[in-house]
């Protein structure tokens, strides 16, 4: 089962950071994962539509130029020991990514997709070391197209209500997008039976945000691909030892 580092090491750097995505690697993830949105500075690295909540200014995403993407103290709210980490952009990341290191990379708006493969074809990293995840159908499906070498998952959220979430939809809809696999919230009942399913589809299965031993030991278990943890060397150890009675160890989703 493979451990992907959730906006880097987040719980113990500022997420979807240069530092973060280097601790992560650092911490023997198989993965790091960040989010992108596209803007006027280029392929901005962040999880929300500003700038608010993980720098010191106020900026919409969408219209960030660069000289406001420097203004950005990324690092401060996390602790005074990353005072001054920039906002990055995609290819700091890139350039930033060990030798066969792997890189999951989550498109949150259709306007981040358009420079995304040529980002990634010149970034001179195999397409086999990138991963493209979306919420949106429609995004999946043009990662699917443009980057044939890479994996692409669709990403859903728990929503029993929404039909167009039931476990057999999303298996149709990727299968007939050519798509991967799923990414899934912990929120699923994800049971071994439901990860036969989608095995049996021809498709892979990944469960984030999961920062509990024990969750991840039985989502191992229950034969998942992989996790997105905040915390990947210490979720790495646990795995490694006994099972135990593990306390959740209270992390961000």
């Amino acid at each position: 089962m493979e451990i992907i580092a959730h906006r880097g090491a987040s719980y113990d750097a500022p997420e979807n950071t240069v530092t973060s995505a280097k601790l992560g690697w650092a911490q023997g993830a198989d993965a790091v994962e960040i989010d992108i949105h596209g803007a006027p500075a280029g392929i901005i690295v962040i999880h929300d539509d500003t700038t608010d909540r993980t720098t010191n200014r106020s900026f919409p995403v969408a219209g960030l130029t660069e000289e406001q993407r420097l203004s950005c103290d990324a690092g401060s709210w996390k602790g005074p020991q990353f005072a001054g980490e920039r906002l990055p952009v995609l290819g700091e990341i890139l350039e930033a990514m060990p030798s066969g290191g792997r890189l999951v990379i989550e498109v949150k708006k259709p306007s981040a997709f358009p420079p995304l493969p040529e980002a990634l074809n010149a970034s001179g990293h195999a397409p086999g070391q990138f991963m493209i995840i979306a919420f949106d159908p429609d995004i999946a499906a043009r990662a699917r197209q443009a980057l044939p070498e890479s994996k692409v998952l669709r990403l859903a959220s728990h929503e029993p209500e929404n039909p167009t979430h039931h476990i057999d939809e999303l298996i149709r809809v990727s299968r007939e997008a050519g798509l991967d696999g799923l990414n899934l919230s912990r929120r699923w009942p994800i049971t071994a039976e439901l990860v036969r399913k989608v095995h049996d589809a021809g498709l892979f299965l990944y469960v984030w945000t999961v920062d509990d031993a024990g969750e991840a030991r039985r989502l191992k278990e229950a034969g998942v691909d992989g996790i997105t943890t905040n915390r990947p060397g210490w979720l790495r150890e646990h795995l490694s030892q006994p099972p135990r009675s593990e306390p959740d160890a209270g992390s961000p989703q």
